[in-house]
């Protein structure tokens, strides 16, 4: 279903006969005169033409599309809400930064992305569990730790260390904690920097998320999988299944017997474990805390990821798709013109304070979440700090405030809800408000179905600006001495039923929706 560009085709418009005709063993035209004879049956159906080869334009009585107002204001907070994705339990896992150093600018994407993309699925149903895998196993963690011991005993850092203002700041607060360690002599000072300093970077980098309004169920830790021998005893199982064969002395699982590009190494010729044989432990740990569905969010880096987890599902008997990967794409700020490249905190990245910093959660939140995940975005940091229409987040909270200022207004002038005549509303701005307002279920389905909540945002935008033009076109308050009617009163419930859409569609992108601004 859709709107007709052309107003005079109707309210509504649809191709499905074109789609299901042959199905039926008729003609498209046939089937559309089928839906037809149904459609015009139906209370609030005005008329239905058949257009073309198959095309059905719908077009509805006003009250029956006025009443719409009334149904989103009764249904509250629950409207855009369903039960599609009842009894499904999700696992999903975003951002999963190492506890090397700050966030940077791609996980702030993530923690934007994925959060709202838990919100919109939560809203269909689904129990989703948002999950931060902790990666404290392997040579990047012991590149840091021997950094902190550099810093701390003044030193230059590791050829292949971690530096930035950062590192300074968690090092002396190793120190502090800990006055004596310089003295334990290097290896075990080494260690303990490395325990004491990741703890530290950790607990800012759940401060950081905290503040920007992500809090995750489970935070995993992905040394917990190499406990008690769990990936190993998987492994043999893998061996045992003919799955795993050896070749140049190293362990490959044969995943491009179930769609991958190549096979891979899980056990290197050292002995040690590969990257993928936690990948293998954590899907299987996943499944067997029960999750019907694991979706995990990926930087550019990752594509290959894709096939390789869904090899190993199948490599292990299970269902491929009960593994998801979403890939993410690189995020530019610009501002002055020219691009921001460089952290004082990070010494070589953008981090979420970085970006919170200098426009706010809110347009930090809202932009990243505005566009597709698979695309490289720029943003404009002098465009989010402008309170004007040309910033998107500031047009959209402003509708909402504005339809505030719009109730208390009316309601002063005498305005109330007691009275809702459908009919009256048959502006035709009214009638494009009620479309917008009409449509907004169904983006929040499909941005469940296709992973996508910047549909919600996309949408949220469109909303506004159909609310601009009908607040520019319609009074809600009468003028001055004027007499109160029906049709200001019902003009009040299509404001409030406004207010309500703008603030549900908000909240699913974790975004505050302001009374006043």
């Amino acid at each position: 279903m859709e709107r007709p560009k052309n107003r005079e085709h109707g309210d509504w418009a649809t191709n499905i006969a074109l789609q299901l005709g042959k199905k039926a063993g008729m003609n498209p035209r046939q089937f559309a005169q089928l839906l037809s004879d149904r459609l015009a049956g139906i209370d609030g159906v005005k008329s239905v033409d058949i257009a073309g080869p198959g095309f059905l334009n719908i077009t509805l009585d006003a009250g029956a599309a006025g009443e719409l107002a009334r149904t989103i204001v009764e249904a509250g907070p629950a409207y855009g809400t369903s039960a599609a994705l009842a009894g499904q339990k999700i696992n999903l896992e975003f951002v999963s930064a190492n506890p090397t150093g700050p966030i940077h600018i791609g996980g702030t994407r993530w923690a934007a992305v994925g959060d709202a993309l838990a919100r919109v699925l939560q809203s269909q149903g689904a129990s989703v569990v948002r999950e931060y895998y902790f990666n404290d196993h392997g040579a990047q963690i012991e590149r840091f730790a021997r950094s902190l011991y550099a810093s701390a005993a003044g030193r230059t850092a590791p050829e292949d260390g971690y530096g930035g203002q950062y590192i300074e700041d968690i090092a002396q607060r190793v120190l502090a904690a800990e006055p004596d360690v310089l003295g334990l002599g290097e290896a075990d000072a080494v260690e303990r920097f490395r325990a004491v300093g990741v703890d530290l970077m950790f607990t800012d980098i759940k401060k950081s998320l905290r503040d920007f309004g992500v809090e995750f169920d489970v935070y995993f830790h992905e040394h917990s999988l190499f406990e008690n021998d769990f990936v190993g005893g998987l492994l043999e199982q893998l061996k045992g299944s003919g799955n795993l064969f050896y070749e140049d002395g190293a362990w490959w699982l044969r995943s491009t017997d179930f769609g991958d590009d190549r096979d891979r190494v899980v056990i290197k010729s050292d002995g040690a474990p590969a990257y993928i044989a936690g990948d293998i432990g954590y899907f299987v740990n996943k499944r067997r805390r029960g999750f019907d569905l694991n979706i995990i969010m990926l930087g550019a880096d990752h594509h290959g990821y894709v096939a390789r987890l869904k090899a190993a599902a199948a490599a292990l008997g299970d269902d491929p798709d009960t593994v998801e990967v979403l890939i993410g794409q690189m995020v530019n700020l610009v501002q002055n013109g020219a691009p921001v490249r460089m952290s004082k905190r990070a010494g070589t990245v953008v981090t979420l304070e970085d970006l919170v910093d200098a426009v706010g959660v809110d347009a930090a939140r809202y932009t990243l979440a505005r566009f597709s995940a698979d695309s490289n975005i720029d943003i404009d940091l002098d465009l989010l700090t402008r309170r004007t229409n040309e910033n998107p987040v500031f047009y959209v909270q402003y509708a909402h405030a504005r339809t505030h200022a719009v109730a208390r207004n009316a309601v002063s002038a005498g305005v109330d809800t007691t009275a809702f005549d459908a009919a009256s509303l048959n502006h035709p701005t009214e009638g494009e408000l009620l479309a917008a307002l009409g449509q907004f279920p169904g983006i929040v389905a499909q941005s469940a179905v296709f992973r996508e909540p910047h549909r919600v945002a996309r949408h949220l935008e469109v909303i506004a600006g159909t609310y601009h033009r009908w607040y520019d076109a319609c009074r809600v308050a009468p003028l001055r001495d004027a007499p109160v009617e029906d049709v200001h009163r019902s003009r009040l419930w299509l404001n409030n039923a406004t207010q309500q859409v703008l603030a549900n569609g908000l909240d699913l992108l974790g975004v505050s929706a302001p009374e006043r601004m």
